[in-house]
């Protein structure tokens, strides 16, 4: 079978009205745009890259 790779679950807790338009862009990068919204996204850096710029947006949990 195939390699088991690391996952990510994201979840928007904040929302985005009178940020910086790059903190916006970053959201959408990540597919969240509306509040609560969760992705799953692949562990790699430079998601963990765009998670640390906006991290006070996000919710960051181990997905297995």
């Amino acid at each position: 079978m195939a390699d088991k790779k690391a996952t990510l679950k994201v979840t928007q807790i904040g929302s985005p009205i009178g940020r910086r338009s790059d903190q916006r862009a970053t959201l959408v990068g990540l597919g969240l745009n509306k509040m609560h919204r969760t992705r799953e996204l692949e562990d790699t850096p430079s998601v963990r890259g765009m998670i640390n710029k906006i991290s006070h947006l996000v919710r960051v949990e181990d997905a297995g």
